[in-house]
């Protein structure tokens, strides 16, 4: 618990930011997508399709090729991931989720940024977490220690 005077001041700081982002065009069309995405019926029955044969697709698995509806059943679950992944709901919903976590880790870098260059943050994509330092000092990494 941060008990000092910084770091409360820096807490209302973060909950100004956070009140600006839930605010943010970004933000409203993450909850306006989200709402469409609950209150679409055809949307909702996919997703729970999905996720029944998820589970028969995991059971499969367990077995590999050598379960016998192993292909019938992984083909399936493939066709049925693109039909609604293609599902214009879906796909509103999922592009305005990435956007919003792409705000959010660009915002996560920035502060992250300003303390140190060393600190690490996921930023979702693996090509930038890559590029950032790891394993901290004495860990042979390419960081420096400062």
């Amino acid at each position: 618990m941060i008990a000092t005077i910084e770091g409360i001041e820096i807490l209302e700081e973060a909950e100004q930011l956070a009140k600006i982002l839930a605010h943010s065009d970004i933000a409203i069309q993450y909850t306006n997508a989200k709402r469409k995405l609950q209150e679409d019926s055809k949307a909702q029955d996919l997703i729970a399709e999905f996720s029944r044969l998820k589970e028969r697709y995991e059971e499969v698995q367990r077995f590999g090729k050598y379960h016998p509806d192993y292909t019938t059943v992984s083909t399936d679950i493939r066709v049925l991931k693109r039909t609604m992944d293609l599902h214009e709901t879906v796909a509103e919903y999922k592009r305005s989720e990435q956007e919003l976590e792409k705000l959010l880790n660009e915002i996560s870098s920035i502060v992250a940024g300003k303390v140190s260059k060393n600190i690490k943050v996921p930023t979702g994509n693996p090509f930038f977490d890559n590029l950032s330092c790891g394993g901290g000092c004495g860990s042979g990494g390419s960081c420096g220690c400062g």
